[in-house]
């Protein structure tokens, strides 16, 4: 018997269409797509304006278990459901997130599914893709520039150099910019204050792109960012910097979703990055809105477990964008469900019926989670090689106990047709009409409370804990008008609690928030916990060191 291909190797083999003929699967005109190449296009504004008065398709948001070395497969999943939705005769598409380079050359690998549910092409949108991320980039650093130009020109809108909050962004895990005094130098170069970067998905740029409706609210946005305050404490916006006009030039093309295909030719958009556990980890609302017109089934993920991913996704993205999401499935693996049971990564591919029924506590605690946002549930458990049949029966009868049911799923060998049973049966779930979607806590709630209710109702914390100066500002900022905002937790992935070792389903621990930041122009407050960095570090041994062309000119080590 031969090796498995790699997820590389199969979708370097993929039967790709044009991308027009994509587009005409979903009626667009060939005239409303701007090629990238012959396998990729973005969709044209004034096509998107079009579909207003068009009926939304059902939506149905993939999310998951804690995210363990033992691998989960929430992108795959997406993948492989909506070749099945497709393969069971329904008119569908997904709608995912584009990959940021630092997890691609860090320790994550790439975001494009894997075996026979892939989108492609693979490599592209792993990489540089259609520029999004560049002209995002560059569209903060525009700003951090104009900042720093205003005040060297005599600083006419009395900026306090202690008080900026604007810091610089790329999209590269690089632990020692976090951090830094500059300029150095000389009068020359400026004045020198103490700033850092953040990895470009944890900018606010790209949350405001991934909110935005259109090009007139990108705009109105990006003016509404707070770059910092006076000695007063008058915030300082970027339009008063008249940066706005110039930043929206930049993410003009940006804006548009961009249009791929998945190995069975069935269209996905890809727009839009943000992560999960440093910001609202959803694609755009741009893209989600379109699809809905263009399908009568629309399936999106959020990323990382629903503890992050989902909770934004339903209390930020559909809060903000009138969405009414029809169901939801939570991806599982078995090896994750016996990790999260205490057995080692190196002992996974064993039976352990008993490591599993502990395990399962963290599906159960997600399920719980997802059904307090009025959302019907049903759990997909992905397929690998290892699993017995006990182990599946186990996951089936716990998902049982809890009143859901749970669906064996081999699309990563088999594509579509290792999907088809879970696609008839999201299909009945969304068209039971059981759905009522309601966020977590209202608008009006203080912005503490609002932590404070994520923290309670979803990890299960006991308390959080913030200095001082934290619970100020989250006063500082309702005093400013920002009093109805969501909330945004950064919070580690690999747990319900703030620390990662913690698997499973932790009670009673405490939640430090560290720091807070306002997104004013996106529309949401951040609340930093824990030890988690809005600037990744790179690993001991990252991927960028087995990542190569080879003799044929073909990439190797990317996924």
């Amino acid at each position: 018997m031969g090796s498995v291909p790699s997820d590389i190797e199969i979708a370097r083999k993929a039967a790709k269409k044009p991308i027009q003929e994509i587009g005409a699967v979903l009626q667009i005109p060939q005239q409303s797509l701007i090629p990238y190449g012959h396998d990729k296009a973005k969709i044209a504004a004034d096509f998107l304006a079009s579909l207003a008065d068009r009926p939304d398709g059902k939506l149905i948001l993939v999310t998951a278990i804690n995210p363990t070395p033992a691998g989960e497969g929430k992108t795959t999943t997406t993948v492989g459901l909506g070749d099945g939705l497709n393969r069971i005769g329904k008119r569908a598409m997904v709608c995912l997130r584009e990959p940021s380079l630092g997890p691609c050359f860090g320790v994550k690998g790439g975001a494009a599914g894997g075996g026979y549910a892939q989108i492609v092409p693979m490599e592209d949108i792993n990489l540089h893709f259609t520029g999004d991320f560049h002209a995002i980039t560059s569209a903060h650093n525009l700003l951090s520039a104009l900042i720093d130009n205003h005040i060297y020109w005599g600083n006419a809108l009395d900026l306090d150099l202690r008080r900026i909050t604007w810091r610089r962004v790329m999209d590269m895990n690089d632990r020692a910019l976090r951090q830094f005094v500059g300029p150095l130098g000389g009068v020359s170069n400026g004045f020198a204050r103490e700033t850092g970067f953040d990895i470009t998905v944890a900018s606010e740029i790209m949350a405001i792109l991934c909110l935005a409706s259109d090009l007139a609210d990108l705009e109105r946005r990006l003016g509404a960012i707070v770059v910092g305050y006076r000695r007063d404490k008058s915030a300082v916006f970027a339009r008063d910097l008249k940066a706005d006009g110039a930043m929206a030039v930049l993410l003009k093309d940006a804006m548009q979703p961009n249009l791929v295909q998945t190995l069975e030719n069935n269209p996905a958009f890809v727009h839009g990055g943000p992560f999960a556990n440093i910001a609202h980890g959803c694609n755009s609302v741009v893209a989600t809105r379109a699809a809905l017109k263009l399908a009568d089934y629309v399936v999106t993920e959020a990323g990382f477990g629903a503890d992050l991913g989902a909770e934004k996704f339903f209390d930020i993205k559909c809060r903000k964008a009138g969405l009414k999401p029809a169901a939801a499935v939570i991806v599982a693996t078995i090896r994750a469900l016996k990790m999260n049971g205490g057995v080692a990564k190196a002992d996974l591919g064993l039976e352990n019926v008993e490591a599993l029924t502990l395990g399962c506590v963290n599906l159960g605690r997600h399920v719980e989670n997802v059904q307090k946002f009025g959302v019907p549930v049903i759990v997909a458990i992905n397929h690998f090689s290892s699993d017995s049949a006990a182990e599946v029966a186990a996951v089936q009868a716990y998902a049982a106990s809890l009143g859901v049911e749970a669906v064996l799923c081999r699309h990563w060998a088999e594509g579509s047709r290792g999907t088809e049973e879970l696609a008839q049966k999201v299909v009945a779930l969304a068209d039971s009409g059981v759905a009522d979607f309601q966020p977590l806590y209202a608008d009006d709630l203080p912005l503490l409370d609002k932590i404070e209710t994520v923290a309670r109702e979803i990890y299960r914390a006991g308390e959080v804990s913030a200095d001082r100066s934290v619970r100020e500002q989250l006063k500082s900022f309702e005093a400013e008008g920002y009093g109805h905002l969501p909330v945004c937790i950064a919070k580690t992935q690999y747990s319900f609690s703030s620390d990662p070792s913690l698997l499973g389903a932790p009670t009673g621990h405490v939640l430090p928030v560290r720091e807070v930041r306002l997104s004013a122009g996106a529309g949401f407050v951040v609340a930093i916990t824990g030890d988690i960095m809005t600037m990744p570090g790179l690993p001991r041994s990252p991927s960028a060191e087995r990542i190569v062309l080879n003799e044929a000119g073909y990439i190797e080590g990317l996924f």
